[in-house]
């Protein structure tokens, strides 16, 4: 798709209405994970330097359009701050009189941070009037959270219809990411969904086997896929009820040419804690008063050898239980193998979705993969190939 970015935007004395994402994890009234913070310092800071009045608009948990003062965006204000290293206003409200009073007060190169937009019912509503009383503060509009722009908000979507809208450098870096994995990618392309439920995961897989030449399937979810094609599983997590959509899907990755990675060894164990007994065994062999929780030795080495031949990678979801050691031992081996192929040119990688951040982190590779998405529901979604209201306002 075609968008406009700040590439195109002359920003000098211009008021611009920045849509981060601020929804930070706070503990004890501290900002938890500086992460998203810092990713916003790329696309603030070249709108400052260039003389623009930056003026930041997020949502911040779930108030349900009522003014909670604990999920206030005044702390997440002053570590912005800290993070940028310079002086970050904040208004004690989105629109109206306190808005328009802190925003009349800038200088060029200013950051003002205001209130929760989600204080106002008409947020989550993608209400036409709040969107007009934003707008009424800026110029431009710059979207730089691709984590929220699957939801059509007044600050994601109806905003952006009311002003010339531009991506900021995250935006840009996340759309253009996602264009080289499944839009216009390299091919083979291969494919990694973990997790545990199938059901979480049927669009996702629907879209999947149409566009890449390998699907490697691990998790929970796994089990599933082998029980439908009627191997024991013992006591592993599955959806017995989903038997007949696992082979659905099968069957439409064979006709479109795709091939289904399963597990053919798996590390099992009679319960599911910390160093916790285990054993490697055939898929075929599981016991029955055992459970399936991470992939075998066997299965990461042939996942590996499949990449090698790869020129595309799209990750979501842990092969296995990557949060309980021994069960990461899959997940890390993969990863780390992953991330090897990329740094050496050989592969185009880009991973996302909570879990997954987590579990590339634990393996301490999340830097040396190509692209590493944050936004979670906004990445999965795309990867189902949805439509995303706030990307889509931005089309040139």
């Amino acid at each position: 798709m075609a968008f406009r970015t700040l590439d195109q935007l002359e920003a000098s004395g211009k008021r611009v209405l920045l849509r981060a994402d601020l929804n930070v994890p706070m503990q004890d009234g501290e900002v938890g994970d500086l992460t998203r913070l810092e990713r916003l310092t790329p696309t603030i800071s070249e709108l400052a330097k260039a003389g623009a009045k930056v003026i930041v608009l997020s949502h911040f948990d779930r108030p349900k359009g009522k003014r909670v003062p604990s999920m206030s965006l005044a702390p997440v204000a002053e570590a912005l701050g800290s993070v940028l290293g310079r002086k970050v206003g904040f208004a004690e409200d989105c629109v109206g009189e306190a808005a328009e009073k802190a925003v009349s007060a800038m200088a060029p190169g200013d950051v003002l941070v205001l209130e929760n937009t989600r204080f106002h019912a008409g947020e989550e509503k993608n209400d036409a009037e709040l969107a007009r009383g934003m707008a009424a503060l800026g110029d431009v509009f710059v979207n730089d959270a691709f984590s929220a722009a699957h939801r059509a908000h007044a600050s994601t979507e109806a905003l952006a219809r009311l002003l010339p809208a531009y991506a900021g450098r995250l935006m840009q870096a996340e759309l253009e990411a996602l264009e080289k994995a499944l839009g216009k990618p390299a091919r083979p392309v291969a494919a990694i969904v973990g997790g545990a439920k199938v059901s979480t995961k049927l669009d996702l897989l629907g879209n999947l086997v149409g566009r890449v030449e390998l699907l490697a399937i691990g998790g929970a979810m796994a089990n599933t896929f082998l029980a439908a094609r009627g191997i024991s599983v013992g006591k592993s997590l599955q959806e017995a009820d989903l038997h007949d959509t696992a082979r659905d899907i099968e069957a439409k990755a064979k006709a479109a040419g795709c091939t289904i990675l399963l597990p053919t060894d798996a590390v099992v164990a009679r319960e599911f804690k910390a160093d916790a007994p285990s054993e490697v065994v055939p898929v075929t062999a599981i016991p029955t008063d055992a459970m399936m929780l991470d992939v075998g030795p066997n299965t990461v080495a042939d996942l590996l050898t499949r990449l090698a031949a790869c020129r595309t990678l799209v990750w979501n979801g842990p092969l296995g239980a990557f949060e309980t050691p021994p069960f990461d031992a899959a997940t890390v081996r993969a990863a780390k193998g992953a991330a090897a192929l990329t740094t050496a040119g050989k592969l185009l990688s880009v991973a996302g979705g909570g879990d997954t951040v987590a579990a590339l982190r634990h393996a301490g590779v999340a830097d040396d993969f190509t692209y590493v998405s944050t936004a979670g529901g906004a990445f999965l979604e795309w990867l189902e190939g949805k439509t995303l209201p706030g990307v889509a306002a931005l089309e040139a």
